[in-house]
């Protein structure tokens, strides 16, 4: 491998190191207005009157719009819910709920007149936790859903209850996991610019910017055709950044003003109004012989919906049954349901479902194999895939790679060592030290997320001057996507890195794409760019071989040359050959097409078909130090290990790995979102919603399996999700193994810690 398995420097660093990457709210347009939202102060009332009158006549105002001013359409996001209209029409469901909007000549008076807008509510009782949305005589937020459930799964394989009645042990417990924010670093924006032709361009910080354009077209009632969709630099996202309502809102205003509509929130809309993870409580039980087999799982899970439904459906059903391809269960039954409540509509964040049963299923195998008296790398050894099984759903998991990356993450922090010494000491000093170890799988791709395909394909053009362009349609959120496809698209070419640039998604330009999410890039993506580069050098050699009058199978490339295969001199170079294609071509320059279709299955109603073409693991072992006196929680040491296929980059998988444990650090021990009895969110802001800052992190020691995968791109699988899955799960054990006690809901804070060691004490 010349390029891939090279720690090369992502293509984007330097601009934005530099300060000189463009994002969306650095653009400036000319005629552009500043947007703002009016958000409802309520979580739960009618609208009875909306008084635009004194933001309309305020200087340097040029539009205020509520949903009379919209198309008017319900719409959703696919899943059956048609429960979003872009302004409230006429009632708001939760404190944020985007009720009117304003265009002006800048920020200042665009706030001014969102202060002059007089709404009268009559106000209604509201519900904030998805349990108690259940009950009887609790409020309705949609008439359409008078039980509030917005969305019910279930499935069974096998035969479950025979299982739990010849097991030797039950473990049974129920956990709650929080609404966490995605905290990045760039809020929710857009810009939206009509032409003359009525045509609309949006530029958007987005993860799935085709598959946007059917949904908003929808809302806006026009052809998706119509709608143009830019994809700049993004500011993070963490799978924040699909659909959202402000987008749609700026193209109301654009239109109504006919100049171009920029709109930002704060930091404080964003937290309350965007859309965090969903918050869940998960009852599991796990049936096994005394050896530690595992024969059988039951689950029953209540998810929070929020106000609207965003990405809740999917999200809830793979946490009810993708945790089934960690371990074989042989026997699972599992039932969801997604509850609507008068707070902020919950959607995607890394780890998408499986991170909340990852949290839940490794807690509980450390309880069961304590009660077991084995040691919990045992237990999951024991039940842990192997290469070319199916699982109950029909998943095809071609490599394994988990009893490797416990073996290697063994080897790395000396799991056993450490804890035979561990339990031989007496716990006699207010700092006590513990370890925790959890493992976890995810997907590469998920069949059945779009319906009507699934896949990726790429354009690679090779220029007059040697220039290499990739055009694909998926999306660089910061992860290194771009580089990583430039170093696949090199290796195939046999060109020099230096050579090429990936150019920005446009969908006016790109190929469909689906977009960030599944941990799908690297190997759906991957595969696409790969097929292109490999058309792209076969019209390459093929015009080399005519250019130097020999034949094609004694030439090869390498570092942007076409060289003699047998003695490997340099014959030509790339650009020598791109000018005399383009202008023996009338100027069509040296391309490449390629598509990748994935050897994926679309479920059926039952939910059996193979969903992802490769499936990676991983495990992690936490080391954490616990005050006794004060209950905080220091993690000490960190170890990951992740099958990864094939490492790509190995700078940029250690990044997305480390960025992953900071994360799930942050969930496990601080991160949730804080409603008072009315629903205002009571930490909107870094001051008072607490991410891991530099010192709450520790040394992050990372490793990787290589299983090469058949169907990865040179073998590789993906790790944006797997990296945070079992975090949580493994400091939590951690914090068990220091001083005793089970915790089952996130987060462990001080407070609940010095609590629970209070009432041990007692």
């Amino acid at each position: 491998m010349n390029v891939v398995g090279k720690s090369i420097t992502a293509l984007d660093v330097k601009d934005k190191s530099r300060g000189i990457a463009e994002y969306v709210t650095d653009m400036q347009l000319p005629g552009m207005l500043i947007g703002k939202v009016l958000r409802s102060p309520l979580a739960h009332a009618k609208i009875k009157s909306i008084d635009t009158s004194a933001a309309e006549h305020l200087p340097g105002v040029k539009a205020v719009i509520t949903y009379n001013d919209c198309p008017g359409i319900p719409f959703g996001l696919g899943f059956g819910q048609d429960d979003w209209t872009i302004l409230a029409k006429d009632k708001v469901r939760f404190v944020g709920d985007e009720v009117a909007a304003v265009a002006a000549i800048d920020e200042e008076t665009a706030l001014r007149a969102v202060s002059l807008i007089k709404v009268n509510y009559e106000e209604l009782p509201h519900v904030l936790d998805y349990k108690d949305a259940l009950n009887d005589g609790a409020p309705v937020l949609h008439d359409e859903y008078p039980d509030n459930i917005a969305f019910t799964f279930n499935i069974e394989r096998g035969e479950v209850d025979e299982a739990f009645e010849r097991a030797d042990l039950v473990v049974e417990a129920t956990y709650r996991t929080s609404q966490a924010y995605q905290a990045y670093l760039e809020p929710m924006a857009g810009i939206a610019k009509w032409d003359s032709r009525e045509n609309l361009t949006m530029w958007l910080p987005i993860q799935i910017p085709y598959k946007i354009r059917m949904i908003y077209g929808k809302a806006l009632g026009i052809s998706p055709g119509k709608i143009r969709v830019i994809k700049p630099a993004i500011g993070g996202a963490f799978g924040a950044k699909f659909e959202y309502p402000l987008h749609l809102i700026a193209a109301i205003l654009a239109k109504k003003t006919g100049n171009p509509v920029k709109m930002v929130n704060t930091r404080e809309e964003d937290m309350e109004a965007g859309n965090p993870r969903v918050p869940m409580e998960i009852n599991v039980q796990l049936a096994l012989t005394k050896e530690g087999k595992f024969i059988g799982k039951k689950s029953r899970l209540f998810t929070g919906n929020g106000a609207r439904t965003v990405y809740g459906v999917p999200i809830t059903s793979t946490a009810t049954y993708r945790i089934d391809a960690l371990y074989n269960f042989e026997n699972v039954r599992g039932k969801a349901d997604l509850i609507y409540t008068n707070t902020a509509p919950t959607g995607c964040m890394r780890g998408f479902g499986n991170s909340q049963m990852t949290v839940a299923m490794e807690l509980l195998v450390d309880q069961a194999a304590q009660e077991l008296g084995l040691d919990p790398m045992d237990v999951r050894l024991k039940n842990a895939f192997n290469d070319g099984d199916l699982n109950a759903h029909g998943w095809k998991i071609n490599t394994c790679g988990l009893q490797a990356s416990l073996d290697k993450i063994d080897e790395m922090c000396h799991w056993k060592e450490r804890k035979e010494e561990k339990s031989s000491s007496e716990k006699l000093d207010k700092i006590q030290k513990g370890m925790g170890l959890a493992s976890c799988m995810h997907v590469s791709g998920n069949r059945p997320f779009f319906r009507p395909f699934d896949g990726a394909s790429s354009i690679i053009r090779i220029g007059e001057a040697g220039q290499i362009i990739l055009i694909h349609a998926e999306c660089d959120m910061g992860q290194g996507q771009d580089t990583a496809f430039a170093q696949l698209a090199c290796e195939v070419l046999g060109a020099s890195f230096d050579d090429i640039e990936v150019a920005m998604v446009d969908t006016q330009i790109s190929s469909l794409g689906l977009g960030s999410f599944a941990t799908r890039g690297t190997v759906i993506g991957g595969n696409g760019v790969i097929n292109a580069a490999q058309e792209a050098r076969k019209v390459l050699m093929e015009a080399a071989a005519k250019m130097t009058e020999k034949p094609q199978d004694e030439l090869d490339s390498k570092n942007s040359f076409i060289i003699d295969k047998k003695t490997g001199e340099e014959l030509c170079t790339f650009a020598e050959v791109g000018s005399d294609y383009a202008f023996s071509h009338g100027g069509m320059t040296l391309t490449g097409v390629g598509y990748y279709i994935p050897p994926t299955v679309l479920p059926d109603s039952t939910y059996y078909g193979n969903i992802s073409p490769v499936y990676p693991y991983g495990t992690h072992v936490a080391e954490v130090e616990v005050d006794t006196d004060t209950g905080h929680v220091q993690v000490t040491n960190y170890w990951a290990v992740h099958d990864v296929g094939k490492v790509i980059n190995p700078v940029l998988l250690e990044g997305q790995l480390e960025g992953g444990v900071a994360q799930g650090i942050g969930w496990a021990l601080m991160e949730d979102m804080y409603y008072n009895d009315e629903g205002v969110l009571m930490n909107p802001n870094f001051l008072d919603y607490r991410i891991p800052g530099a010192k709450d992190l520790p040394p992050i020691h990372t490793a990787f399996v290589e299983t090469n995968d058949p169907n990865g791109p040179f073998g590789a699988k993906g790790i944006g999700e797997p990296a945070i899955n079992p975090v949580a799960a493994a400091v939590l054990n951690a914090i068990h193994d220091a001083v005793g006690i089970r915790f089952y809901e996130l987060p462990v804070t001080p407070e609940k810690l010095r609590k629970a060691l209070l009432e041990k004490k007692a």
